[in-house]
């Protein structure tokens, strides 16, 4: 069975492919930072879940170094901070979560991917795209993910490692409650969106998984919409 660490796995869009990939026969490990998530977590015999700090090297190094085999990464950990991201100290953060996190992570599991042939999907979004006015360093970030993923795609290809990324548009997560419960904000996000209605975490998992499987082989440095249209309109 091969095994798959999913950063922010037990929330949101990372819990999505977390169970996306369980049920495609993946071994596994739903990481968090948040203690009362990983309790909150409902269990599935196939999925560990072990807690990570992407900010903190030694939590980092103490989860991938204690690892035999891993044959996908996908970083999903990630943070927004509406309307708070013009401070210095926030915006600092959420880079260190979204972008600085994602290169550690993707560092501490090189070696294991080598071995194994695997493969990394970061988790890029729409505003890697679009500016974001009210989150100038969620935006930042993820524009940051896209350049990242494609330098080490180009890098570690001759490792045998393939690395891509997902750019969701709205899905259905604890990140957009506030705007799904905003009608005035639903309605303009679905006059946008050619498939008028909101994504589900488990849509994105599937995107996922075959990035991860053999059926993408030939697939690396690609950064893929899952927005129902959005980026197109």
């Amino acid at each position: 069975m091969k095994t798959v660490i999913v950063t922010g796995g037990t929330r949101g869009i990372g819990a999505g492919v977390s169970h996306v990939l369980t049920e495609a026969g993946w071994s596994v490990i739903a990481a968090s930072a948040s203690h009362e998530e990983l309790a909150a977590f409902e269990p599935h015999a196939a999925i560990e879940t072990r807690h990570l700090d992407v900010t903190d090297p030694a939590s980092v190094s103490a989860l991938f170094d204690g690892l035999d085999r891993l044959d996908g990464l996908v970083n999903c950990a990630g943070i927004l901070c509406r309307g708070e991201e013009y401070d210095m100290d926030v915006f600092q953060k959420v880079i260190d979560v979204n972008l600085t996190g994602t290169m550690r992570c993707c560092l501490a599991a090189h070696d294991l991917l080598a071995k194994s042939s695997g493969a990394i999907v970061n988790t890029a979004s729409m505003l890697s795209t679009f500016g974001g006015p009210l989150v100038p360093a969620y935006s930042a970030s993820k524009g940051g993910v896209v350049q990242l993923t494609k330098a080490l795609a180009g890098r570690w290809a001759g490792d045998g490692i393939r690395v891509n990324a997902v750019a969701p548009g709205w899905i259905e997560t604890e990140m957009t409650k506030e705007l799904r419960d905003d009608t005035v904000r639903t309605d303009a996000i679905m006059a946008r969106t050619p498939m008028k209605r909101w994504g589900l975490p488990s849509e994105v998992g599937a995107l996922v998984r075959w990035l991860l499987s053999d059926e993408a082989s030939f697939v690396t440095g690609a950064i893929y919409p899952v927005d129902g249209g959005y980026l197109a309109m």
